[in-house]
């Protein structure tokens, strides 16, 4: 099953519909994809069942605009999964890699309000001059639980979906200096997208702690990333283990894997230098794709004004 969240030209109103063959099933503008996940697999078959048997409305999905899937999740957690990022990334913002890495995975709580579609345009953070997009894959809880262990998380997702969390650079590196972060850093845009795509969907693919599929990521139509899930480290099993220690996953919580090996231009240009791999300016479009997850696209804009501090200097 893939599930869109869309809005239709001139409606305001969101609406959950099951995409099939290039059309969208709606289901009753009372229900939200939060609704339809929190039974579990079988609320989904059931949703989906009804929105085939009698649609709210049927559209196209060159006609309307998608939203993120959960635009507002109830939470964000983003890890770092992928070795080869955590090792590059963390050389080149000039942090040691810790040995901590191999026995826990780490992650970071990312803003719900700062949710993007998976076409809308994404601004520059304020101040930035190294702006950055992350290819990576995020995982939608759908049945609560808490305390939850590996071999039972796959019975928590709902499905996956296509996640970015648009990175200045600068800004992260500066904040990571006090050993805390990254806030500011990350805190402009997340894009999600295009669909939430259920479990069985990816069956075929599944391979010892992900799935065998491609990642890349373009930048003006050149390529910059490519990579495979498979290559991921920490399984989102463990993941979500980890996540729900001492607390409780809720239907909608988005766990993100963190970015693939050379997902990233702080990476690229790491290795490869940046005169090759330049940051993103206004204007650069970028693509990131999963296969069987489909396509986020957006189009860069200019950074807000930054607005200075009353403190700027110690007194």
């Amino acid at each position: 099953m893939r599930w869109a969240t869309f809005q239709k030209p001139g409606s305001a109103s969101p609406l959950v519909g099951l995409v099939r063959d290039g059309t969208i099933y709606a289901l009753p503008p009372t229900e939200t994809l939060i609704d339809v996940i929190a039974d579990g697999a079988d609320g989904q078959a059931a949703a989906a069942e009804r929105a085939i048997r009698e649609p709210f409305q049927v559209a196209k999905l060159d006609g309307v605009r998608l939203l993120a899937p959960i635009p507002r999740p109830p939470s964000v957690r983003d890890f770092m999964a992928f070795e080869n990022h955590y090792v590059t990334s963390m050389a080149a913002l000039g942090v040691p890699t810790h040995p901590l890495y191999y026995q826990q995975p780490v992650f970071y709580f990312s803003n719900p309000a700062a949710i993007q579609g998976p076409n809308d345009d994404v601004r520059i953070a304020p101040g930035s001059s190294d702006f950055d997009y992350e290819l990576e894959v995020a995982a939608v809880i759908g049945r609560p639980g808490s305390n939850i262990s590996p071999d039972k998380a796959e019975n928590h997702i709902a499905g996956y979906t296509i996640l970015s969390d648009w990175s200045a650079r600068d800004v992260q590196e500066a904040e990571m200096s006090f050993q805390i972060g990254p806030a500011k850093g990350k805190d402009t845009a997340t894009s999600l997208g295009p669909y939430l795509v259920s479990k069985d969907e990816l069956a075929p693919f599944a391979v010892a702690r992900g799935f065998d599929l491609p990642m890349s990521a373009s930048v003006n139509g050149k390529q910059y990333s490519s990579g495979n899930w498979s290559s991921i480290y920490w399984s989102f099993a463990d993941l979500i283990a980890y996540a729900s220690r001492g607390t409780t996953l809720v239907a909608g919580d988005v766990i993100g894997a963190g970015t693939v090996g050379t997902g990233c231009i702080i990476e690229l240009a790491r290795v490869h230098g940046s005169e090759r791999y330049p940051y993103l300016v206004e204007d650069d479009v970028v693509e990131l794709t999963v296969a069987q997850l489909g396509s986020i696209r957006a189009k860069v804009t200019a950074a807000e004004e930054l607005i200075p501090l009353s403190r700027t200097t110690r007194q």
